[in-house]
C-alpha cells in the first residue's frame, strides 16, 4: 500500500492506496508546533481506524507547500514506517511539461491536482483548487503546465474583510437567497457568493479565448468547490480527491528507492 501525504496551508490530507485505489482517507489541521510523534499517532489512528496494517505501507509520497514541516513528516515517516519518503519536488519525474518562467516556482500541491486531473479526465483542460487561496490551472493539449492564476481565497476573504472592519461580523458561508442582500449579514453572504462565482466565470471565459481552448474542461476540488458550483455552470465536474490522486500517480511513475529501516 502506498501512503500519499499533501501538506496544506490549512490541512493536511492522507490517502491511502491499494492497488491503485483509494481504500482510506482523512485530514488533520496543519500545525506548525506538533511533533513528529503527533503526526505519528494520527496517521496510525487513520490506518487503524480502517483495519489497515501499518506494515502493509511499502512506499510514501510527500507533497508540501510548508517547507518548515518537510522534516517533521521525513522523520515521522523512517520512524513509525520504516520508509524515506519521495518528496514531489524537483527530478521527480510528473508527466507535465512545465511553461513558467522558473517551473520551482510552481506549487507541489498545484502539479498533484493538475496530474491527477490529466489521468482522469484528459485534456487540455482548466483546473480550479478552492484552497486556502484560488488556484486557476491551465493545461494544453500536450500535457503543458501553461500557468494560471492565484486568486484570495473564500474563507481568506471572509476573514480579512472581518478582521479589517470595525462593524462587519465573522459570518457562516451559505448560498444567499438573492444577490442583494437586505441586511448585513447577507449582505456579506451575497458579496463572496456571487464576487466569487463572478470572478470564476470572468476568469474561465478569458482563459478560453486568450488561449483558444473552448474545448478545455473545468475541474474543481478543494473544500469549498461545492460552496462555488451551486452558482454557475462553468464547472464540468468536482473531484475532491484530485491532490491524493495525484500523488499515488506520481509515486507510480517515479519507481522510488524505498528504504526499509525496519
Amino acid at each position: 500500500m502506498v501512503l500519499v501525504i499533501d501538506i496544506g496551508n490549512t490541512n493536511v490530507k492522507l490517502g491511502i492506496f491499494k492497488e491503485n485505489f483509494l481504500v482510506a482517507s482523512g485530514r488533520v489541521a496543519t500545525h506548525y508546533r506538533r511533533t513528529s510523534d503527533e503526526y505519528g499517532l494520527l496517521v496510525t489512528n487513520l490506518i487503524e481506524a480502517n483495519n489497515l496494517s501499518k506494515n502493509d505501507i511499502t512506499g510514501i509520497i510527500i507533497s508540501s507547500v510548508i517547507p518548515d514541516l518537510n522534516y517533521t513528516f521525513e522523520h515521522m515517516c523512517e520512524f513509525y514506517f520504516g520508509i524515506t519518503p519521495l518528496v514531489l519536488g524537483a527530478g521527480v519525474k510528473t508527466g507535465l511539461n512545465i511553461k513558467y518562467d522558473n517551473p520551482k516556482e510552481v506549487g507541489s500541491d498545484r502539479i498533484a491536482i493538475c496530474v491527477a486531473a490529466m489521468k482522469e479526465y484528459g485534456k487540455p483542460l482548466i483546473v480550479v483548487d478552492f484552497g486556502t487561496a484560488t488556484t486557476i490551472n491551465v493545461i494544453g493539449p500536450d500535457n503543458e503546465f501553461l500557468g494560471g492564476l492565484i486568486c484570495p481565497g473564500i474563507k481568506t476573504s471572509l476573514s480579512s474583510l472581518a478582521d479589517s472592519t470595525a462593524k462587519l461580523p465573522k459570518i457562516e458561508l451559505i448560498t444567499p437567497k438573492s444577490v442583494i442582500g437586505k441586511n448585513t449579514v447577507a449582505n456579506m453572504q451575497s458579496g463572496i457568493f456571487y464576487g466569487f462565482v463572478g470572478l470564476l466565470e470572468h476568469i474561465i471565459k478569458k482563459i478560453k479565448e486568450e488561449q483558444n481552448l473552448q474545448d478545455a474542461k473545468v475541474i474543481a476540488t478543494g473544500g469549498l468547490s461545492e460552496y462555488v458550483i451551486k452558482g454557475t455552470n462553468v464547472i464540468d465536474r468536482i473531484d475532491r480527491r484530485l491532490s491524493l490522486k495525484g500523488l499515488n500517480y506520481i509515486y507510480q511513475m517515479n519507481d522510488p528507492t524505498v528504504t526499509k529501516n525496519k
